[in-house]
């Protein structure tokens, strides 16, 4: 009978320490799929718990416990208010320097209706369109929505949004079927054909897929990746990220090859493509989407090999690069690549002198969140990074806007860094 009370107690304790841990990071977007019935569920879940603590526990341990419980239901209501808040702060906000602050974000939707008033006042600079825009509906009924949106803008006298969108080829193919599903771009490189003909084939493909992606109106597509193939089998924990499944090659000549006439193909259709994951994921084991990543290859190795495609492909197009949220210590030990000045402003800008458009990965996930959305949202803008990615839980957007508001009042953001990039994305997006 002790050994039960010792382990129902020692439940009690992990279950109190789950919930606590659960309060302080209420609206995480791990938890994107309860967020209707988050909040509720968990103060049930932690009234429960009072209720146990003060039937069951004796001694000291009750006001330590309740304590901890009554501490968590502060912090999860505390957590509820202040996103409240911050939605409330955006939606009211107006004037040029939300606008300037606004037209750095690509935000995800479920509703169109709920973007209307951000279109309308600038506080967005684009808008992320995937699977969940489009199962059930037709290709009509997504240019229709696209459409109003641009021609709020209009009304408004601002720059037309950006519309952005994964449609890779083969696995990641976000608007199929509204978009015909195409292989994987690797599969080219399965015929015996000459580089000529090879190139043909992978333009043909990225101009069939751009002038798709166009009659939508789609603007911005997140591929070619140009991460280079490892030939190693995904690890138990990639969930998503699987670059094997997604790569053109290992060979960064003929990934370069072929994006570049991939790239060429969609621009001939009025859609700009975007080289991802810089600094290249060929040897990062972890999953970003779920957890911290680092890429420990040499710089120099990564001069020479990974970074290839990237340099040859921005060099001879007007690709985007995507920046990957993985740790490149030997450059920065402090942020992950997507939000690191000293990366961006002396490899990128400075030693490349490229001067494209770059965009971050989704700032939710988890590489980049966990570090704080407030940071990587104030140090991306002070990189000079261009366009910041809030797709998969884009309630995210009032928290990360909000951030970049309160910088810019209290002197936080590098406000000539600021004006460079929107001239950068003015030119791109005319």
């Amino acid at each position: 009978m002790k050994l039960l009370r010792l382990t129902l107690g020692a439940l009690g304790w992990l279950a109190l320490a789950t919930l606590w841990f659960w309060a302080w990071h209420l609206k995480d977007p791990q938890l994107r799929f309860m967020r209707a019935w988050e909040l509720p569920l968990l103060l049930g879940a932690l009234a429960v718990g009072i209720a146990l603590i003060w039937r069951l526990v004796r001694g000291w341990m009750r006001p330590a416990a309740l304590s901890l419980a009554f501490a968590a239901v502060l912090m999860a209501l505390c957590n509820e208010a202040a996103s409240i808040q911050h939605r409330a702060a955006v939606n009211a906000a107006s004037g040029p320097m939300a606008q300037a602050l606004g037209a750095h974000f690509i935000v995800g939707y479920d509703d169109a209706k709920n973007l209307r008033e951000l279109a309308r006042k600038g506080l967005i600079g684009g808008i992320f369109v995937t699977g969940r825009n489009v199962q059930g509906r037709s290709a009509a009924e997504l240019r229709d929505e696209i459409a109003g949106l641009q021609a709020l803008r209009r009304e408004a006298g601002l720059p037309p949004l950006i519309v952005a969108t994964d449609q890779e080829g083969g696995a990641v193919s976000r608007l199929s079927p509204l978009v015909a599903r195409q292989p994987a771009l690797a599969t080219l490189l399965e015929a015996d054909v000459s580089d000529e003909d090879l190139a043909q084939r992978a333009h043909a493909y990225g101009a069939q897929q751009g002038r798709a992606l166009a009659a939508l109106g789609i603007t911005l597509n997140f591929s070619p990746v140009v991460d280079l193939r490892t030939g190693r089998a995904p690890g138990r924990w990639d969930l998503h990220t699987r670059i094997d499944e997604r790569a053109i090659s290992a060979d960064p000549a003929l990934t370069a090859q072929v994006a570049l006439a991939y790239e060429k193909g969609l621009e001939s259709a009025g859609v700009r493509g975007t080289l991802k994951h810089f600094p290249g994921l060929a040897d990062v084991h972890e999953d970003t989407h779920h957890f911290a990543g680092s890429l420990r290859t040499p710089v120099a190795r990564l001069a020479t090999h990974d970074w290839k495609p990237f340099q040859e492909v921005s060099k001879q197009s007007d690709a985007a690069i995507m920046l990957g949220h993985v740790i490149l210590a030997e450059l920065d030990a402090d942020a992950p690549t997507s939000f690191s000045r000293k990366i961006v402003q002396q490899v990128i800008r400075g030693e490349w002198g490229y001067q494209g458009l770059l965009v971050t990965d989704d700032l939710t996930m988890a590489a980049a969140y966990n570090r704080g959305l407030c940071d990587a949202t104030v140090r991306s803008l002070n990189a000079g990074v261009d366009l910041l990615l809030i797709a998969f839980d884009h309630d995210k957007y009032f928290d990360a806007m909000h951030c970049a508001q309160q910088a810019a009042r209290r002197g936080a953001l590098d406000l000539a860094m600021l004006e460079r990039s929107n001239a950068r994305r003015l030119q791109s997006f005319r």
